[in-house]
């Protein structure tokens, strides 16, 4: 049934594969590099303000974006499954509105996870910043 998608999806894991490897091999390399200079103490300090160190970074806020966005996705799901079930209720399954309520459903589903996905995004947003601006007060006191 699907046949035809086989061969460019193997070509495309057989590329990734080959590029990860070529990429480990040269940021091995690069470590090497970095670690060669380091040895000098002169160029120490510049070459560690542009390291990815986790002292020298700014922090992200991957994890509280990706875990608050599913937790909206999941209420999203919940609601578009509540308003569903509510509203197939008050329809007969032999109506000839029953087709039209079906493809409503698939609408309300997706608006509810888009609906409540963004609002988990905005949530998250408005927490970093406070965050930010909380560690930001830390440092200048």
């Amino acid at each position: 049934m699907l046949e035809f998608i086989f061969i460019p999806v193997i070509f495309g894991i057989v590329t990734l594969g080959v590029y990860r490897i070529v990429e480990l091999f040269v940021r091995r390399r690069e470590r090497m590099l970095m670690i060669e200079k380091m040895g000098h103490p002169g160029e120490a300090p510049g070459l560690l303000r542009n390291a990815p160190f986790p002292l020298y970074q700014k922090r992200s806020f991957n994890s509280l974006k990706a875990s608050i966005l599913l937790i909206g996705l999941g209420f999203g799901l919940l609601s578009g499954f509540l308003i569903s079930r509510h509203w197939l209720g008050t329809i007969p399954e032999t109506s000839w509105m029953a087709f039209h309520v079906r493809e409503t459903v698939n609408i309300i589903y997706g608006a509810s996870v888009l609906f409540f996905g963004g609002i988990g995004l905005l949530l998250s947003f408005f927490l970093e910043r406070k965050y930010i601006q909380r560690e930001k007060n830390e440092q200048g006191q």
